[in-house]
């Protein structure tokens, strides 16, 4: 049960009707949605303005740019939009929050809030294989998103690494594209479900190198090869590859509401169809809350699902 809060100490901190904090698709789209309902949002846009799409060349598939456009540029009309209509863009980061008590204190590296409802749209940040090259390349060969990047790749080589349903669904997804793709894990069978092994087994554009590891991504503007070891026998050997494609899963950027929300055994935070948590007037959007489809349209449209459903929280409050 979640306890009225009305403490002298309250009014020391300024207070908010909705406060988002996350300023990709989900949680602008918020900020639009909430903004039109004139409640005035403030938005903590953490590290990343536009989030993980900003870090995208091209998106070719969001709705409305038939000859696409920059992840950066599309973060950038998003917080545009919802600005026109009063939307409140803060670069700060969240370093705390306390959801025990209404209102919910949010503290933030520049200051701390109270507010009556909160948007969670804080992403997922895909694991990194941290080698040597994969940062300098990420963008230019290296990528963890096949939805996104892989009409880039038409008629090339590409590597896959992973072996679980996510590596494998997005190998298939490839092979629409590329000449040729090798999917690497460090085992000798894959992790994926049986359907999804029967499809990459009899896909013609699919192989792959067992018991393998890719110790470095090497290039000169772009990726060229890897340099890659076999884990039982030690042997090391370079593979040539115009791209690689990194799925060994995503960690949802929720640490700050571990022990306060409901989550499933991976961190992602639990929410029911209107977007609501485990916390009345608290909802979840995007990447924090999903696990399965992470594109920036259905992260938008979560946004936007969520901010309408505060709106009626807040009214009904």
């Amino acid at each position: 049960m979640v306890v009225q809060s009305n403490t002298a100490e309250e009014e020391t901190n300024p207070f908010e009707k909705i406060i988002i904090l996350g300023s990709g698709p989900a949680g602008l789209a918020a900020a639009l949605y909430a903004a039109r309902a004139e409640l005035n949002p403030l938005v903590i846009s953490g590290v990343e303005l536009g989030g993980q799409a900003a870090l995208t060349n091209t998106i070719e598939n969001y709705p409305g740019f038939p000859e696409g456009i920059g992840g950066y540029e599309l973060g950038e009309l998003f917080k545009k939009q919802a600005e026109r209509f009063g939307a409140r863009v803060q670069f700060a980061t969240a370093t705390d929050v306390d959801l025990q008590m209404s209102p919910y204190t949010i503290v933030t590296d520049s200051g701390k809030y109270k507010t009556s409802s909160l948007v969670i749209a804080t992403g997922a940040s895909p694991n990194h294989l941290n080698i040597p090259g994969e940062k300098e390349f990420t963008g230019k060969g290296v990528s963890y998103c096949a939805t996104c990047d892989g009409w880039f790749f038409k008629e090339k080589e590409v590597v896959v690494v992973g072996g679980g349903d996510s590596a494998v669904e997005e190998a298939l997804f490839l092979t629409r594209f590329a000449s040729s793709v090798k999917i690497i894990h460090r085992r000798d069978t894959l992790r994926a479900g049986a359907l999804l092994q029967k499809r990459a087994n009899e896909n013609p554009k699919i192989s792959f190198v067992w018991n393998s590891v890719v110790e470095e991504i090497n290039g000169a503007g772009k990726v060229t090869s890897l340099r890659i070891r076999n884990t039982r026998s030690g042997e090391e050997s370079t593979l040539t590859t115009d791209g690689i494609f990194i799925f060994i899963g995503h960690t949802p950027n929720t640490q700050l509401f571990h022990g306060q929300l409901s989550m499933d055994d991976k961190g992602f935070i639990k929410t029911n169809l209107l977007m609501e948590t485990s916390v009345p007037g608290v909802f979840a959007a995007g990447e924090a809350a999903d696990s399965h489809f992470r594109q920036v349209i259905t992260s938008a449209g979560m946004g936007a699902a969520a901010a309408i459903q505060a709106t009626h929280y807040l009214e009904d409050k």
